[in-house]
């Protein structure tokens, strides 16, 4: 046991062990005399941090702090969660992610499982924790679909830990019961896959009947090796992530981030927007600009919303949409589509006088009342585009989710100038409050941060054995209900600064929809056992 503890980033205090606690595990003459608190430790920390000019360098040190004492990186981040979620997740991330094999550093917990060799799956899983049975949260990624940044194989493991911090940090989900696993598939980008310090497969990525059979795999090695844990998939290519999450959505506890959480968090974002305009959900016009696998999410959940609204089917809900892809409008004569695209593609004999590639030209005729961006396109969003919007609508709703934030189809300050203050806007980043014409106009960020750690908090205190349509709804409603629209100028969602305190009331919703739904294995849930089940960032005797 010699000095191991001070290797063990869950026991880890470094200068807070006790003079006791030192004396205990053979610590004299390792730490300086002096006993620190944890908030001295966070100041010193947070003085390092203030002097680090680029935020890729303040993610390498917090990660720094990440893989040796785990309590004192959370406590710092929640301290200071609205200036350094950013640092450790969304935009910088992405960053991080794409330097990720030029910066490797090996981490504790980090799993990387080689999908070419499915024979050594479960042995490595197994390998991952010396008790597996601990383990709740799975966030898996194979890595393809990474944000707006495309294929970045194995890097896309930086993914898996920021969403599992995230969790930790909005919902109190403990660290030592969540795991980062990275499917190595191969990549087909080139350069990263021909980079002298990529460290992955370098091949071209698994398809077809090959890539179905290593999912396969990984599966049914990690339910028999983890039976208790909810997956997460995350950041999946757009031919396979719903296919993977139709496929073992009733084998497995399972979720979808880029489809499901996205498309909840838009649904709270739009039922605030329509407190506002007063325009029912079920009347509004929908464009939704970039129809892959978020746009399709953001689809599917506000369409379920509509149904339950009106207990209408899916056919006549589907109607409020127009879905626009790299080729335009979605039709039924496009022969390339995904299957989530087909259900939503229009009939192309009303669009034939139309230049259906033209995003201003299908404002100017279908008049949408809401327009939403998931397509990664910078600027798309134009002002010729945008004041059309406003011409035809008296509060257009238009949210520009692309992030990182280069990839925004629209600044939320060209918005509000566009349309005189008019425009009801969330976006995918954080953005700054804006100044116009004496009101100040604050942005809501539709940062899924939201709502999947409270969805999955909820799903692992209420053991439940899928997460359902229902439970994701009654997530969305849950952070629409704690924003306060009662004066001009409001967020449209919950801030950053609030995330504990949203997602235990995203928790408690969710597992009493569980419970509803007859999922859950536990029962008779109350505030008081959401609270219960929160990790705290402090010290304990060791």
């Amino acid at each position: 046991m010699k000095n191991k503890i001070l290797q063990n980033p869950y026991l880890n205090k470094g200068t807070a062990f006790t003079y006791a606690e030192r004396q205990k595990y053979e610590l004299d003459g390792l730490l300086p005399s002096e006993v620190e608190s944890i908030d001295t430790q966070i100041l010193r920390v947070k003085e390092i941090l203030d002097n680090i000019p680029e935020a890729l360098e303040k993610n390498y040190y917090l990660t720094s702090i990440y893989r040796t004492n785990r309590t004192l990186y959370f406590a710092t981040i929640q301290k200071y969660l609205t200036e350094l979620l950013p640092i450790i997740y969304t935009p910088t991330i992405g960053d991080v992610v794409m330097n990720a094999h030029k910066h490797f550093e090996p981490s504790t917990d980090a799993v990387y499982i080689n999908a070419f060799r499915p024979e050594t799956m479960k042995r490595k899983l197994q390998n991952a924790c010396e008790n597996p049975e601990k383990i709740k949260m799975l966030v898996i990624t194979d890595g393809e679909g990474i944000l707006g940044i495309g294929d970045w194989g194995v890097n896309g493991i930086q993914i898996a830990i920021g969403k599992l911090a995230v969790y930790t940090l909005a919902a109190g989900l403990d660290p030592e019961t969540c795991l980062p696993i990275a499917l190595d598939c191969g990549t087909n980008n080139k350069e990263l896959r021909e980079h002298p310090l990529y460290l992955g497969e370098r091949k071209e990525r698994l398809t077809g009947v090959e890539y179905d059979a290593s999912i396969e795999s990984f599966i049914q090695s990690a339910k028999e090796v983890f039976p208790e844990a909810v997956f997460h998939f995350e950041d999946f290519g757009r031919e396979n992530a719903s296919r993977i999450l139709e496929t073992y959505r009733d084998q497995v506890c399972s979720f979808n981030d880029d489809i499901e959480g996205t498309g909840a968090m838009v649904v709270a974002a739009a039922l605030a927007t329509t407190r506002v305009s007063k325009i029912p959900l079920d009347k509004q016009r929908i464009i939704i600009f970039g129809a892959g696998t978020a746009g399709i999410g953001i689809a599917n959940q506000i369409s379920h919303e509509m149904m339950h609204i009106t207990q209408q089917p899916f056919e006549t809900a589907k109607q409020a949409f127009y879905l626009v892809d790299k080729n335009g409008l979605i039709t039924n004569d496009m022969t390339d589509l995904t299957d989530g695209q087909q259900k939503y593609a229009r009939n192309e004999e009303d669009f034939t006088q139309l230049d259906t590639t033209s995003l201003l030209e299908l404002v100017k005729a279908i008049k949408p009342t809401m327009l939403i961006g998931a397509s990664g396109v910078a600027g798309a969003f134009t002002e010729d585009v945008v004041r059309e919007m406003a011409n035809n609508t008296i509060r257009p709703a238009i949210l520009p989710l692309s992030n990182p934030t280069k990839l925004a189809e629209a600044k939320a300050s060209d918005l509000i100038t566009w349309t005189k203050g008019k425009a009801l806007i969330v976006t995918g980043s954080p953005t700054s409050p804006v100044e116009y014409e004496g009101q100040t106009y604050e942005i809501g960020q539709a940062n899924n941060a939201l709502l999947y750690p409270g969805l999955g908090l909820g799903t692992v205190v209420s053991r439940a054995q899928k997460i359902t349509s229902q439970m994701l709804r009654e997530a969305a409603h849950a952070v629409s209900n704690q924003v306060n629209l009662t004066h001009k100028g409001a967020a449209l969602l919950p801030p950053v600064s609030t995330l504990l305190e949203t997602s235990t009331q995203v928790a408690y919703a969710v597992c009493q929809a569980a419970i509803k739904e007859g999922v859950a294995k536990t029962e008779n849930i109350t505030q008081e056992d959401v609270q219960a089940a929160i990790w705290t960032p402090v010290y304990k005797e060791v």
